[in-house]
């Protein structure tokens, strides 16, 4: 199994797919780094030789900011923008949307599980 920067990429997939499973790189780059490193994009990443592959992981690391470095450098811009005390700051820090979506009946997946409020059943009509 091909392990560039303390992953493994899928041996049965293409090389240019299995590049993919490294944060930070996407269709675009991926075939762009074949093409620099002179690798064949076609065939499965398990025939890939380990010259080929020192060549792939050089390249990585001079021209391409991926897996550890990239997810160090978005932590940093976040906690940049919690303790500058910015908009987009205060939203990171209470765990909602920051870019703005509606948060009245969507955005499950910051605010989590629903939290059921007591109290609201039936309001009377006081008069």
């Amino acid at each position: 199994m091909p392990r560039l920067l303390g992953i493994d990429i899928p041996t049965n997939k293409r090389v240019d797919i299995a590049l993919q499973t490294l944060q930070g790189i996407g269709s675009h780059v991926s075939k762009e780094i074949c093409q620099k490193a002179s690798i064949d994009a076609a065939k499965p990443a398990r025939e890939l030789t380990d010259e080929e592959l020192a060549r792939i992981a050089s390249l990585l690391d001079t021209e391409y900011v991926v897996e550890g470095q990239l997810r160090r450098t978005v932590q940093q811009d976040i906690n940049r923008l919690k303790e500058i005390g910015c908009y987009r700051g205060l939203r990171h820090r209470r765990s909602l949307p920051c870019r703005g979506q509606r948060t009245r009946t969507n955005s499950r997946t910051r605010k989590g599980p629903k939290k059921t409020v007591a109290g609201k059943k039936g309001v009377k009509d006081l008069r």
